[in-house]
């Protein structure tokens, strides 16, 4: 679990040099913030019996349960690493109690008894995106019966700066929480703590689903959503992004967009394209995607946060609908006590129906990174980041389809057959026979719509000879989009003969690698330039730090990136001086389809692009940049960029550069 001795090694030989530089002023860390040192004789003990566990752990024979024995440890290394210890009267003997909960958990591994207990429990699961082990909490009632299948409620939590994995444990351990029905397995959702349930903290709830259906029978058409507050805005995007995903969404206060919620003016809106990346989470943008299955809201009277719900019913009323909004009269930012049972009266109704597969859809999107709903999945768009809809409905055992903003598009409605008439956009097609399960795939030109066979995998957007590169599911960008899927960090092997560039990247990566583990509780995966192998290159995204003299992946594939296409400046990082050194000036950062594997990504020179600055609220943690910026080495890295941005933009559907946004 414990990478940062490896980073250590790894660094001195990589990313050493710049030692008469000025070293740059570290970034205040403000979740979780800096708690209380503790006393070294409480040190001592908690870091020996920590030792002894991790040495029992990477003995034990490989087993499924053993995550629920590293959630402990992991706990309790976290919380010394980055001192989390806030009240040390409290928090002290909660750590040893976590290591006491590992410990019988080690001598019980073989028979694994809480796998078959009721009532509370805390568990683990491994994250594909870093390989971490994720903690969450599970509700089970005692006289549940397990042998059918059962409901599964997702429960979001609320924001809390400290609830780290030990705090998060502890509560999980000793309470049910607000809304626990019988009859129904509710799981509890870490969601990396404190990042609002977006960035990693939203595949893992996604992964959540799968992981509980894993262990028990769950129903999943009979799978909710539910949040409070920070929990509640969870519960709206990804309630909007994966909406097909849920018999029920239910979200509790909690914020809906970034510039109303904020109350930003004009003249301190950030940069256009900060802007356009809203739309990755402002739930507005996706408002038509809750119209088709039963989406609750709920405020307090006298709740700051009804403001987010006033807006979703702006939008909802704009389109023709009503939103479902209970509120909780003469309180704040709680529930009322007889408007939650209203709440849960029409979840569970909604249970009992079951999702539904609906024979009219409303799809609406910005990003083909959510690109599907029910029995309609969008393939293509004009342009990124613009509003994108699909529109379909079973109409006299045809479809009519209509669609703004799409290219290619997928139909996978389950009375799809030969001969089936399909009306898109006032044209009339009749679709032919589908291979398998019933499906057909359209795409539009200047002649029109027209039924087209299914590109192969490789040829949809990979650059190595097997089609035309283009934007697709999971190949999209932004820079950020790397980090909702497996991703590896590849070091430099040597450092840059460029001094001003070898103080940046040693920072800048650094930096990365420990705002990882600090904020999304996680350690990544590191390999050398000279480690990486063809089976990473096919599984991961690359995070490339360095140059291309020193990380020989970017000298391989700096020729096929579009680098001085879009920051000339930046080219003169792979060129050299007249005195052959590396010219000093603009750093190209930016995401691309891997040359050597178009089915992954290559990320040049950046991390998350959200940082310390937006931590203060969780609305705030947004991509900051797009698919490209180049970045001033002149000014210093800060909470709120890498350096000075002096131009971004994002590449269009070919993976080519457009203008530049200053």
């Amino acid at each position: 679990m414990r990478i940062l001795p490896r980073l250590v090694l790894g660094c001195a030989l990589a990313l050493t040099g710049a030692a008469n530089a000025a070293e740059i002023v570290p970034i205040k860390r403000s979740v979780p913030p800096p708690g209380t040192p503790l006393g070294d004789a409480d040190r001592a003990r908690l870091q020996d019996g920590l030792s002894a566990l991790e040495k029992r752990i990477a003995s034990a024979p490989a087993s499924p349960a053993l995550n629920d024995v590293i959630i402990f440890t992991k706990a309790v290394s976290y919380a010394l690493r980055f001192d989390e210890f806030w009240d040390l009267a409290k928090e002290t003997p909660r750590a040893d109690w976590a290591l006491q909960q590992a410990r019988e958990r080690l001598d019980k591994l073989a028979e694994a008894p809480w796998l078959k207990q009721t009532g509370l429990q805390v568990r683990g699961f491994v994250s594909a995106i870093d390989g971490s082990v994720q903690p969450y909490g599970l509700v089970i009632p005692e006289h549940l019966d397990t042998s059918k299948p059962v409901p599964l409620y997702i429960w979001l939590h609320g924001r809390s700066e400290q609830e780290t994995d030990l705090h998060f444990l502890a509560n999980r351990s000793r309470s049910a929480g607000e809304i626990h029905p019988d009859g129904v397995i509710m799981a509890h959702a870490f969601g990396r703590m404190c990042v609002g349930f977006k960035s990693a903290g939203e595949i893992d709830v996604i992964d959540l689903i799968a992981e509980v259906s894993a262990h028990y029978r769950i129903d999943p058409e009979r799978v909710v959503l539910m949040g409070f507050s920070m929990g509640g805005a969870g519960a709206k995007h990804i309630g909007a992004h994966y909406t097909d995903h849920f018999a029920a969404i239910h979200a509790g206060a909690g914020f809906a967009e970034t510039a109303r919620y904020l109350n930003l003016k004009k003249e301190d809106f950030p940069p256009g394209y900060e802007q356009t990346l809203w739309g990755d989470y402002d739930v507005p943008d996706y408002i038509r995607n809750l119209f088709d299955v039963p989406f609750i809201a709920y405020s307090g009277e006298q709740d700051k946060q009804i403001q987010a719900a006033q807006v979703l019913a702006e939008y909802f009323k704009a389109n023709g609908h009503e939103l479902v909004h209970l509120i909780g009269p003469g309180v704040g930012h709680k529930y009322q006590a007889d408007t939650l049972k209203q709440v849960l009266a029409l979840v569970h109704t909604a249970v009992e129906h079951g999702r539904p597969m609906p024979e009219t859809i409303s799809f609406e999107t910005r990003t083909l990174r959510y690109d599907r709903m029910f029995w309609v999945q969008a393939l293509g768009l004009k342009q990124h980041w613009q509003d994108a809809r699909i529109d379909a409905a079973v109409v006299d055992g045809g479809l009519r389809v209509t669609t703004s903003n799409i290219t290619s598009l997928k139909l996978t409605w389950p009375g799809l057959k030969a001969g089936t008439a399909l009306a898109i956009d006032n044209q009339k097609l009749v679709l032919t026979a589908a291979a398998g399960a019933p499906a057909a795939t359209l795409a539009y030109d200047h002649s029109g719509w027209a039924q087209v066979a299914p590109a192969p995998a490789a040829s949809a957007g990979t650059g190595t000879g097997s089609g035309p590169l283009s934007k697709r599911h999971g190949l999209q960008g932004p820079i950020d989009d790397a980090f909702l899927a497996p991703f590896l960090v590849v070091l430099p092997s040597k450092p840059s003969r460029n001094e001003r560039f070898q103080r940046w990247c040693q920072f800048e990566s650094r930096h990365f690698i420990e705002r990882w583990a600090a904020l999304m509780r996680g350690e990544v995966r590191i390999k050398s330039d000279a480690e990486v192998t063809a089976e990473d290159m096919a599984h991961y995204n690359l995070v490339l730090w360095g140059d291309a003299e020193s990380n020989r992946l970017i000298g391989r594939i700096a020729p096929s990136l579009p680098i001085a296409a879009v920051v000339p400046e930046g080219a003169a990082l792979y060129l050299a001086d007249a005195k052959g050194l590396p010219a000093v000036g603009i750093v190209p950062v930016l995401i691309y389809p891997n040359p050597l594997s178009g089915e992954r990504y290559v990320v040049i020179n950046s991390g998350l692009t959200f940082r310390e600055g937006s931590d203060h609220t969780n609305s705030l943690q947004n991509p900051k940049l797009p698919d490209w910026a180049a970045i001033d080495l002149s000014h210093d890295p800060d909470e709120n960029a890498p350096g000075l941005v002096t131009r971004a933009g994002f590449f269009d559907e070919q993976w080519k550069a457009q203008p530049a946004s200053p």
